[in-house]
């Protein structure tokens, strides 16, 4: 089955002006009931680095227990990990940039730096469920320093030698992303990077439901998406929002892949998000609706 991990309470409220901390819960908890097994609740990253993240342990406090559902929180270091711990969060997402110059955007680190963190990151994270680096501009970098494969391969095997039990995922961080950029990418990883490959996809230029196909035909079935369509670093310059969750399970719903997730729960939230954040969300299918009756020949 598709796993789908909806990261609209953290990636896609980072960048809009604070939403309360019990907010940001309610939102996770709405996803849940609609049938997300995976949400990304929360961060531990500076308050001072990005406001709208602030108070990640209030976050995770007034999430439900349902045992159905794993809650994720992005950490930046050691701390971070120990505050999420403390939260009682056990999977965890970090991430590394492909690209030098985002990495010195995004986290004030060389990549190389960046490479030497994840080692005391490993060991903070010691015992947790799991965690999943985000390879940011794994295709492509508005810096023009990831020009092909070879640097977010390079990063990918460092950190896989770092934290061998990590999940990896491939972040296409703004947009640049495409079928054949997705193909020339996942084939150059190694073996074991591609067990259980995911991949959050940007829609900046409007090619993230072609990515996601692309990547299906490749075999990849995790997917971070957002609650209508929210999202983008505030440190990446160009960055557009995510793709939007229920954009992607409209459309492998009709493809005929199950998801689990109720489609029309997926769009009220959407919808009722534009009230949450004070503007129009960029999911195409919270506005036009699900799709009419048409027969199946597969």
């Amino acid at each position: 089955m598709i796993r789908i991990r909806d990261v609209g309470p953290r990636d896609g409220l980072q960048s809009e002006a604070p939403v309360d901390a019990v907010r940001r819960a309610e939102l996770a908890a709405a996803l849940a009931a609609a049938g997300i097994r995976d949400v990304e609740a929360a961060s531990f990253v500076s308050p001072k680095a990005v406001p709208s993240m602030a108070d990640g342990g209030a976050v995770v406090g007034a999430l439900p227990h349902d045992p159905g559902v794993t809650w994720w929180a992005l950490v930046p270091n050691a701390r971070g990990v120990e505050l999420a711990r403390q939260a009682g969060v056990t999977h965890l997402t970090v991430t590394i940039s492909a690209s030098e110059g985002y990495s010195r955007k995004n986290v004030g680190r060389s990549t190389d730096e960046a490479i030497e963190a994840l080692t005391s990151i490993a060991a903070a994270a010691a015992g947790v469920d799991a965690v999943d680096v985000i390879v940011s501009c794994a295709f492509g970098s508005p810096f023009h320093d990831v020009t092909d494969p070879s640097p977010t391969v390079e990063i990918v095997e460092r950190t896989l030698d770092v934290m061998p039990g990590a999940l990896v995922t491939l972040a296409d961080t703004t947009g640049t992303a495409t079928p054949r950029r997705i193909d020339e990418v996942v084939a150059a990883l190694p073996d074991g990077a591609r067990t259980d490959l995911g991949l959050h996809l940007h829609d900046t230029r409007g090619t993230a439901l072609a990515n996601a196909l692309a990547a299906l035909d490749r075999g990849i079935e995790r997917f971070d998406t957002s609650v209508g369509g929210l999202g983008g670093s505030p440190f990446a310059p160009g960055a557009g929002g995510n793709l939007a969750t229920e954009d992607l399970v409209l459309m492998l719903h009709d493809l005929g892949h199950p998801t689990g997730i109720d489609l029309d729960a997926l769009i009220g939230i959407a919808v009722d998000l534009a009230d949450l954040v004070g503007h129009e969300v960029p999911s195409r299918v919270s506005a036009a609706g699900p799709l009419p009756d048409f027969g199946r020949t597969r």
